[in-house]
């Protein structure tokens, strides 16, 4: 998989949970929202808890080949 220019550079916003590859949605009601990488479930977009905890956006995203 070739990677492009922009996926080197520091992300000015968090990217879409939705169209990542580590994007997964649970059978909890509580914590609909989940990501297989970091291993997290939340009511929020993954990528908005881990800015909340490090700061910095999500520098595993990786977009869904569907999507592409």
């Amino acid at each position: 998989m070739e990677e492009n220019k922009l996926d080197r550079e520091p992300r000015s916003r968090a990217p879409d949970c939705i169209k990542c590859i580590h994007f997964k949605i649970t059978w909890e009601t509580s914590f609909p929202r989940s990501c297989a990488l970091f291993g997290i479930k939340c009511r929020n977009l993954p990528s908005v808890e881990v800015f909340r905890a490090t700061g910095q956006h999500c520098p595993s995203f990786q977009q869904k080949e569907s999507i592409k």
